[in-house]
């Protein structure tokens, strides 16, 4: 019985050690690389109509509110500017004022025109979505009669480090 047992063990042993001798390993490089994201988006579709104004006073302002914008940007400072492609009729101003997301600072109201200007600093590493965007109009009484327009209101991110 003894030597049935030795004989056990010993197979046993021998199974193992041949499944050690049969096991292999690979080995593979990975390479990978996370690019600069920024990204914004705009939706909406604001509609101005200056229709109104009080005696002895310049036509009333109007705002379309409810519009909103994204952002996504994995840099340590972003920004964004907006700008027009043509400059507003005489007396009338297009400003726009984007809501800014955590940790960044909104410009507030700004007026558009032909050159960009800031309307969001100090964008940080985040992804945003449902931003307050709004517009206004405003015209002067020596604006006259402006017939329908519109403008295309170009944004644009840029990104640091």
């Amino acid at each position: 019985m003894k030597l049935v047992r030795m004989f056990a063990l010993a197979t046993t042993g021998a199974a193992l050690l041949s499944r050690a001798a049969l096991a292999q390993t690979a080995t593979q490089t990975v390479t990978f690389q996370v690019s600069a994201i920024n990204q914004i988006a705009v939706s909406g579709t604001p509609s101005l109509l200056i229709n109104a104004a009080s005696a002895g006073s310049a036509p009333t302002s109007v705002t379309s509110s409810g519009n909103t914008w994204s952002v996504t940007t994995n840099q340590s400072t972003a920004w964004i500017t907006a700008s027009i492609p043509t400059a507003m009729p005489t007396g009338v101003t297009l400003s726009v004022n984007l809501g800014a997301p955590a940790g960044a600072t909104s410009a507030g109201l700004t007026a558009l025109g032909t050159t960009a200007v800031n309307v969001v600093t100090g964008i940080t590493k985040l992804n945003a979505s449902g931003l307050s965007l709004t517009y206004q109009l405003d015209a002067t009484a020596a604006a006259g009669v402006v017939t329908s327009a519109t403008r295309v209101v170009t944004y644009t991110i840029t990104g640091g480090v």
